[in-house]
C-alpha cells in the first residue's frame, strides 16, 4: 500500500521494502551458501559419517552385547576384532557402534524437546509482552541458576537412568537459551507492520504466533537444534563419565570413556581414544553444522541477498 503525491492511498501499489516482513532466503540460495562452505560440508560429511557407522555398522559388523565373558582376558586389536575386547569379554568396535545409537539418540532427542518447549516458550513470551514476559522471563532465569549437571547427578540418583529419561531431563534443562533467542527475535518482530496488520484484521494471536512468529525465527531454531544435539551428547558423556549413566549392557561413549581410564596405565589403549575420538568427531561435525547453517540461513545472509 502506497500513498500519493495528492495524499490519497492507492491499495494496487506494491508495498514499501521496508513495509514487507522479512523474508526466508529462497531453499537454493541456501544451499549454494552451506556448499560454499567448505568446513559445513565436512561437519555434513562426519555427520552422515557417524549415523553410518553407529546404525548400518551393527547391520555388517555383528556382535554380542548382551552377554559378558568374564573368563576371557582383555584381548588386543587383531584378525576378527580390530579393536579387540574388554574387560568382560565385549568387543570394542561392536561397543563402539552401540554407544554411538544411545548417544545419538538422547542428543537427538534432547535437542527436539529443548526446540519445541523453548521456541513456545520464548514466542509466547516475546508476543505478549508485559507482565506474562517479565513472569515467563524470571522463571527461566530461575531454572538457569540450577547448574544442569548437579540437577542430572540428583535426578540420575534418584531414578534409574534410560534413555527416554535422560531425553527428556535434557531436553526440559537445555529449552532455556532457545527461549530466551526465539524471545528476543519475537520481541522485534511482534513490532512489525505486518504482525499489526494481522492482528487489525482479527487475527487471533495463536494464528499470529503460529503462522507468522515461529516461521519468522525458523533460522534462530535450525541453527541453535545443531548445538543443542552437541551439548547433549557431551552431557549424557558427561554424567556416565562419573558413573550414573545408563548401566549395561547398555553402553555410550562417556561410559566407556569412564572405562578406559582404569586401563590408562596397561597399554590397553583402545579402551579409551576410539569413544574419546567418537565423541570428539560427533561435537565438531554438529558444531560445523551449525556454524554453515547460521551463514547460510542467518541474519548476516539474508542481508546479503
Amino acid at each position: 500500500m502506497a500513498i500519493d503525491t495528492q495524499g490519497t492511498i492507492d491499495p494496487t501499489a506494491s508495498p514499501e521494502p521496508d513495509d514487507r516482513p522479512d523474508e526466508a532466503p529462497q531453499p537454493s540460495v541456501v544451499l549454494r551458501r552451506f556448499v560454499e562452505n567448505k568446513l559445513a560440508v565436512l561437519g555434513l560429511v562426519l555427520f552422515v559419517a557417524m549415523v553410518l557407522f553407529c546404525f548400518a555398522g551393527p547391520l555388517v559388523y555383528h556382535t554380542d552385547q548382551v552377554h559378558t565373558r568374564l573368563t576371557l582376558e582383555t584381548l588386543s586389536p587383531g584378525p576378527g576384532r580390530p579393536l579387540g575386547t574388554d574387560d568382560v569379554g565385549y568387543d570394542e568396535l561392536g561397543r563402539l557402534m552401540a554407544g554411538g545409537q544411545t548417544s545419538l539418540e538422547i542428543g537427538l532427542g534432547a535437542a527436539v524437546v529443548a526446540i519445541v518447549v523453548g521456541v513456545l516458550w520464548g514466542t509466547v513470551s516475546g508476543y505478549f509482552g508485559g507482565v506474562v514476559d517479565a513472569v515467563m522471563m524470571r522463571i527461566v532465569d530461575s531454572v538457569m541458576s540450577i547448574p544442569a549437571l548437579f540437577l542430572l547427578m540428583f535426578l540420575a540418583t534418584i531414578f534409574r537412568p534410560n534413555v527416554l529419561m535422560l531425553i527428556l531431563v535434557l531436553g526440559l534443562l537445555a529449552w532455556l537459551a532457545p527461549a530466551r533467542l526465539v524471545r528476543g527475535e519475537t520481541l522485534s518482530l511482534r513490532t512489525r507492520e505486518y504482525v499489526q496488520a494481522v492482528r487489525l484484521m482479527g487475527g487471533k494471536s495463536p494464528r499470529i504466533i503460529f503462522r507468522h512468529l515461529v516461521p519468522s525465527v525458523i533460522g534462530t531454531i535450525v541453527v541453535n537444534a545443531t548445538f543443542q544435539v552437541a551439548d547433549a551428547i557431551l552431557a549424557v558423556a558427561a554424567i556416565s563419565f562419573l558413573g550414573l549413566g545408563i548401566p549395561p549392557p547398555a553402553a555410550n561413549w562417556g561410559g566407556m570413556l569412564s572405562d578406559g581410564l582404569n586401563y590408562t596405565y596397561s597399554d590397553f589403549w583402545w579402551l579409551i581414544y576410539p569413544s574419546g575420538i567418537a565423541i570428539i568427531v560427533t561435537v565438531l561435525a554438529f558444531n560445523l553444522l551449525g556454524d554453515g547453517l547460521r551463514d547460510a540461513i542467518g541474519l548476516r545472509a539474508q542481508r546479503r541477498i
